[in-house]
């Protein structure tokens, strides 16, 4: 065998143990006489001791060891005289009395440390050896132990776990697809699945009253800190539910996860709060709640004293930010700044200090009288020490804009800690969204989520009031997952397609085989998918979900390891009879 042990199980009760130790060289350090080596592998590093006294030959070998070069060392487990228990072994050492190189290496682009000399362009590109690196490991060890914990959870319910196809038909609907040419019947084309949507739905209708898989998901769309082209997700749908025991349901997975990765317990059922509430008080439909700030309509109080500004407004909102008594002039500014970024949008930003004394410095103090501004500050609870802060214009732009500011408050207060997690559903989503430019309605979710049973006859007279029978979890202002109850009756989805403008033909050239499932007896169903990625980086304590995958793209959606999307050859064009469109 090529090793006995690994390099980070031996502790001091191994101590007069012959061993045999692989791994690749960590660091090593000539002291006179005597020379050290840290040898590393996924489990750990153990020091390796070669003693010029002892053993010459194999210590002047010892001493041309390269960084990353991989090893075999044979030796015997002693007490270190002086123990580092920073280690987990620590307290050992090898004394080494055989050394066989495995393999040479080249000096690495980037030192293979905890704080790296590499950028991210460059650890990217040798995303092999920055998976050497601690940090990085321990990120793709911790996604192993979720997928276990996952799998674990919903076996224990009896959900079953069911792969599908990855070559799909496009339905696009969603965000723009990822295709695939087929060779075989020229002029057509695969698509890779944004989700598998009908699919799940499909075994619903099959009898798999209980489905999930961790699956692969891809879409074509601009990339950020939380996305990636192809991503996972936990993919999930049940049979004969409702609303609630869906939510009952995956409220116990988010529980046990929390348990068993983060020893976090929820002693209160989730928040239940409606979209329209999430909007009308935070701004938005992930509503981080680690802290208040809860929004303030000061509409009817501000308007009519003569600050054009406020007058012509057709929403005035504001946040108490809480004791800011030592909060300066020059920060206040800065926040004006920030909010009149033009990815926010606002033309301003409106301040009330209340002193300690009980009297109040503001921005508009020559338009409103200390009575006046102290009516607003008790609609706020605010106290003595706090900030007001207070933005106005469009009620939309600036509810959106009051929700930037809210979050911008948190981080500037420390009231975005990453080790408190505050779950919640948000629910009664809208069905619909009307797009000014195309003139029509699109699902807000797909076009396979049930409407609410008490607005189905507002789906001809008034569609855009007709709320979702959807939900979504989210936890520290992240959507974690979301999904919805599906239409299961053939009439309802005909009348769903009806209002997003597809005629009977469209609709059975795109989602054909699942109406046509559905004629043979669908049951009542629902699910929801969960951001794999995304969960795991949260209980990572990080934003980015990129570290979490083990070969991740880039802003670009470039492979810069593989150097890929690339160019085909033509001999592969014309095999699937394409064209390329810069090509005569």
């Amino acid at each position: 065998m090529y090793r006995t042990n690994t390099c980070g199980e031996l502790k001091i009760t191994n101590a007069g143990q012959d061993v045999i130790l692989c791994g690749w060289i960590q660091k090593s350090r000539d002291l006179g006489g005597m020379t050290f080596v840290d040898l590393r592998d996924r489990y750990g590093i153990t020091q390796l001791v070669f003693n010029m006294e002892t053993n010459k030959e194999l210590c002047e070998k010892a001493r041309k060891l390269g960084r990353e070069f991989v090893v075999q060392v044979k030796g015997k487990v002693r007490e270190r005289s002086n123990k580092n228990f920073k280690m987990e072994t620590g307290e050992i050492e090898i004394d080494v009395n055989e050394l066989n190189i495995l393999n040479r290496s080249e000096i690495p682009p980037f030192t293979i440390e905890e704080d790296t000399d590499g950028g991210e362009e460059l650890r990217m590109k040798f995303r092999y050896l920055d998976l050497r690196r601690n940090t990085v490991k321990n990120n793709i060890l911790l996604r192993h132990r979720v997928s276990q914990e996952v799998r674990k959870y919903m076996d224990s319910i009896g959900f079953v776990e069911v792969e599908t196809p990855v070559l799909i038909k496009s339905t696009p609907e969603g965000a723009r697809d990822f295709v695939v040419p087929s060779r075989m019947q020229p002029g057509t084309f695969y698509a890779l699945p944004q989700s598998p949507q009908t699919l799940k739905q499909l075994l619903m209708v099959a009898g798999f009253d209980r489905y999930f898989q961790i699956v692969k998901c891809f879409r074509d769309e601009d990339l950020r800190a939380d996305r990636q082209p192809e991503f996972s997700q936990i993919d999930c749908e049940m049979s004969f539910v409702e609303r609630n025991d869906i939510l009952e349901t995956f409220e116990g997975l988010a529980r046990f996860l929390f348990s068993q990765i983060k020893g976090t317990e929820f002693p209160e059922p989730f928040l239940r709060l409606p979209y329209h509430e999430a909007m009308e008080f935070y701004g938005s439909d992930k509503p981080d709640l680690r802290f208040g700030m809860k929004f303030t309509d000061l509409t009817g109080l501000a308007k009519g004293n003569g600050f054009a500004v406020f007058d012509t407004s057709e929403y005035i909102g504001g946040i108490c930010a809480g004791n800011c008594s030592e909060y300066s002039r020059k920060q206040i500014d800065e926040l004006t700044e920030f909010v009149k970024k033009p990815q926010i949008g606002a033309k301003g930003l409106i301040y009330i200090r209340c002193n300690s004394d009980g009297t109040f410095k503001s921005s508009i103090d020559k338009f409103y009288s200390p009575d006046e501004l102290k009516k607003w500050t008790i609609v706020m609870n605010a106290a003595p020490g706090d900030l007001v802060l207070i933005l106005a214009g469009g009620k939309k732009k600036t509810l959106t804009a009051l929700s930037e500011l809210r979050l911008e408050m948190g981080n500037r207060l420390g009231l975005r800690t990453k080790d408190k997690f505050v779950p919640l559903w948000v629910v009664d989503f809208p069905l619909l969204e009307w797009d000014e430019e195309s003139k029509r309605f699109y699902a807000m979710h797909h076009p396979f989520t049930s409407p609410a049973p008490e607005d189905l006859e507002l789906m001809e007279s008034d569609p855009g009031k007709v709320r979702a029978n959807a939900y979504d979890l989210v936890i520290n202002g992240v959507e974690i997952g979301g999904g919805s109850i599906r239409i299961h009756d053939a009439s309802v989805q005909k009348l769903m397609f009806k209002v997003l403008g597809f005629s009977d033909d469209e609709a059975n050239e795109q989602f054909g085989f699942l109406l046509n499932a559905f004629k043979f007896g669908a049951p009542p169903h629902g699910g929801i998918a969960f951001g794999f990625d995304r969960w795991v980086a949260m209980f990572g304590g990080q934003d980015s979900i990129r570290d979490f995958i083990a070969f991740p793209k880039n802003n670009s959606g470039r492979d810069v390891m593989l150097d890929t999307p690339s160019q085909i050859s033509n001999k592969q064009l014309d095999e699937l009879q394409l064209i390329l469109g810069n090509k005569k």
